[in-house]
């Protein structure tokens, strides 16, 4: 009776209680460390509660990211060892993306699609990519030339070019990149980009042989989908606990206090990509007339799983099965997505622009527009494929920058709050790569809100 009842009532009081005290505290620093200290494990305490009474995935995900903050903050040693519950997390993830990508993609393309149709989606999916990433550049360079937050930064004393940049990429590197050359090395290394390209030419071969020979290999394709789904819902058990101790790791040996002279870069990042969602993401949905109530609850898992481990591959199976549940034909999804994850990285995309004109600014480089444009294109261009790798767009950083010779020093310093804006970009990453799925599902004219058992995603309760 208390449970049904009063839970929701108790967590509420001393959430605001909490905040009350925190904010009290901020303006006259006059409460006591243990009064703090009380309140921050009671609303924790509030919050477990909470979550045993909702028994959902998606609560218990941001349950344990409140525990791992507090966790991190309160006992730093230890959170830095949790790392390792993070790195069991996205070692699972792993294993999934790689057969899921091609059970799926190779499925809707010889399962469901014809050539036509394929080709067909792959324009208009290329085409709503790079509409929008070029969007979200031009928002980036408009916030920091706005908002110049580079400029007057001096080197710390600690902070030198001890840090041998990363090799610049050539166009010809670019290409070659994308084509593999072992595709059981592609999936162990996770080259998403690498995956998409042979099982869309795996998926083409097998439409043209004939049917006897096709239907064999359909079905294990379609059966490799379906167990590596069920796969999926088996590590999300651990999510929770993966999630809580990324969250531990990242406040644990970070800090709270480390934005420092660089808060000012964090709160443009997070306000350009606001502006980003409300002024593009979503009229997009709008036109498109995609249900906005029925897609935020389907993404809230996916995007809070994004944001804790700061990778877009470690959401990407539930992102799938979130946008089934909502109406995206499985053989859209399938192929939209994963290539979304190489083209569409709205979030990665606006902070490439925003950090490679930082640091221009940090060295006392005045770059002109023309040349900050051909920068952030390259930029744009060589992040192809990196949504997996959680920071790996610091290395297309530092590949460019070399290119453009520009100093390491100013990077490296943006290192020490990455994390906290690897977690904005990367979520929304997610919410681009949804949403593409879904605008491409209208545009085929495909797209079906009242499809049954869609709900099944939202919560992932245990089944009986």
């Amino acid at each position: 009776m208390f449970k049904s009842r009063y839970i929701d009532f108790f967590t509420l009081i001393i959430i605001t209680l909490t905040a009350i005290v925190y904010l009290f505290d901020y303006i006259f620093e006059t409460v006591p460390d243990g009064i703090t200290t009380f309140f921050r494990w009671a609303s924790v305490f509030g919050l477990i509660l909470y979550g045993i009474k909702k028994r959902s995935l998606t609560t218990w995900i941001l349950v344990c990211l409140v525990i791992g903050a507090c966790v991190g903050y309160e006992f730093p040693d230890v959170a830095v060892n949790l790392r390792v519950l993070s790195k069991i997390f996205l070692k699972l993830i792993k294993t999934i993306v790689g057969p899921l990508i091609f059970g799926t993609l190779v499925y809707g393309i010889a399962g469901h699609s014809d050539i036509k149709q394929v080709g067909r989606m792959g324009w208009k999916s290329l085409l709503y990519f790079e509409v929008v990433t070029t969007i979200a550049l031009f928002i980036g360079i408009a916030a920091i030339n706005l908002f110049p937050v580079g400029e007057g930064i001096e080197a710390p004393p600690a902070m030198h070019d001890d840090v041998a940049a990363a090799e610049p990429q050539t166009w010809q590197d670019i290409i070659l990149h994308i084509f593999p050359e072992n595709i059981a090395r592609s999936m162990a290394d996770g080259e998403v980009l690498q995956i998409v390209v042979f099982s869309v030419l795996f998926g083409l071969g097998l439409i043209m042989v004939p049917q006897k020979h096709r239907q064999p290999m359909v079905d294990f394709t379609h059966s490799l989908s379906e167990v590596m789904f069920k796969f999926t819902n088996i590590v999300m058990y651990f999510a929770p606990i993966g999630v809580g101790a990324a969250m531990a790791y990242t406040v644990g040996h970070m800090g709270l206090s480390i934005l420092g002279n660089l808060f000012g870069l964090l709160l443009l990042l997070y306000g350009a990509l606001a502006a980003f969602v409300l002024l593009v993401l979503l009229p997009i949905a709008l036109i498109a007339r995609i249900p906005i109530g029925s897609f935020l609850r389907a993404i809230k898992q996916p995007v809070s799983i994004a944001f804790a481990t700061t990778s877009s591959e470690a959401a990407l199976p539930r992102a799938m099965e979130a946008m089934e549940s909502i109406g995206v034909p499985r053989k859209v999804v399938s192929f939209v997505m994963p290539m979304g994850y190489s083209f569409n990285l709205d979030g990665t995309t606006l902070y490439l622009s925003l950090a490679s004109v930082f640091v221009a600014q940090a060295a006392g480089i005045n770059m002109s527009f023309g040349e900050q444009l051909i920068m952030v294109f390259t930029l744009m261009v060589t992040s192809k494929g990196v949504a997996g790798i959680p920071r790996a767009s610091l290395v297309i950083l530092m590949g460019t920058a070399a290119s453009f010779n520009l100093p390491v020093w100013p990077i490296m310093a943006i290192l020490g709050i990455d994390e906290l804006m690897d977690m904005a970009r990367t979520s929304i990453n997610v919410v681009g790569n949804c949403l593409a799925s879904a605008f491409i599902a209208k545009w085929e004219g495909e797209f079906d809100p009242n499809r049954e058992g869609g709900d099944e995603v939202f919560e992932a309760e245990p089944q009986e």
